[in-house]
């Protein structure tokens, strides 16, 4: 009887000892995978950390060039806007006024403000597209250009493929954009707030740099532009143009935004839509 007790005790602790190596195995294993999950967590940090860097770095340039060149502008308006143009833009300035809806040229209280019109004129003239000129628009503020297109013209929903229809349009904007040597480009994706999910796209921030880029590509490998000229920005859905209350008001905040930044004497040039297009 004791022999059976003394065996039954020594089995039971092999038994307990072969479970407790067991875990402890296990337990080991995932140290193991737990600590390789960390070091590429650590890694894949660093990575976005840089990139993060890189495109904070890019976005300081854009804005110090364009605070650069509004102050710039201010300046030499300040100084006198007729003086800065020869007889050739005054002209050309006031012969593309006088194809302006008297309308429009109500709202133009100063000699800048007549000249944002004609250039906008001009460029709209450029641009101009078969059923789409409803879906562009142009402003100017201190000579820095923005054309935003609607994504109805661009884009399907939630896709960032371009529209093949948007081609004649980009072509033109390629056109204008070879026109001028001098011009930097940014391309700007925005999309409303609807939420996003997909195999390729992580949230609305992967949505709008992925049209940004789409577009880039095009601009660059289609039409030559040249890629040192080329920005693309992403904005997801944080600079809305109007509340996201409606389905129309959403689809208003969709869009892609293309900034010309030229300096003042190229920017003048585009008054005269036919000298600064002579070369295409």
């Amino acid at each position: 009887m004791k022999k059976v007790l003394i065996l039954t005790i020594i089995m039971g602790g092999l038994l307990t000892s072969c479970v407790s190596k067991k875990k402890y195995t296990a337990l080991e294993e995932q140290l193991s995978n737990t600590q390789t999950k960390l070091q590429k967590t650590a890694v894949e940090k660093e990575e976005l950390e840089r990139r993060f860097a890189v495109i904070e770095e890019r976005v300081a340039e854009y804005n110090q060039r364009i605070n650069s060149l509004r102050e710039t502008s201010e300046e030499r308006y300040e100084l006198n806007d007729v003086a800065l143009m020869n007889k050739r833009t005054l002209d050309n300035m006031r012969k593309t006024l006088s194809q302006v809806d008297p309308e429009v040229l109500k709202n133009a209280k100063t000699i800048e403000d007549s000249i944002n019109i004609a250039v906008s004129h001009n460029l709209m003239k450029s641009i101009t597209v078969e059923d789409g000129n409803e879906d562009i628009q142009i402003d100017i503020d201190k000579t820095v250009v923005m054309i935003t297109v609607s994504d109805k013209l661009l884009f399907n929903t939630g896709s960032y493929r371009v529209n093949p229809k948007a081609n004649d349009l980009l072509q033109k904007l390629a056109d204008v954009i070879n026109s001028e040597p001098s011009l930097e480009v940014m391309v700007e994706g925005h999309t409303d707030p609807r939420s996003i999910n997909t195999a390729v796209l992580e949230d609305n921030w992967d949505l709008s740099v992925k049209r940004a880029t789409s577009i880039v590509r095009i601009l660059e490998n289609q039409y030559n532009v040249a890629p040192e000229k080329l920005i693309a920005a992403g904005r997801g859905s944080s600079i809305p143009l109007v509340e996201n209350n409606s389905r129309e008001n959403m689809a208003k905040n969709r869009r892609t935004r293309i900034v010309l930044i030229p300096d003042l004497d190229k920017f003048f040039a585009l008054l005269d839509s036919e000298a600064s297009m002579a070369g295409n």
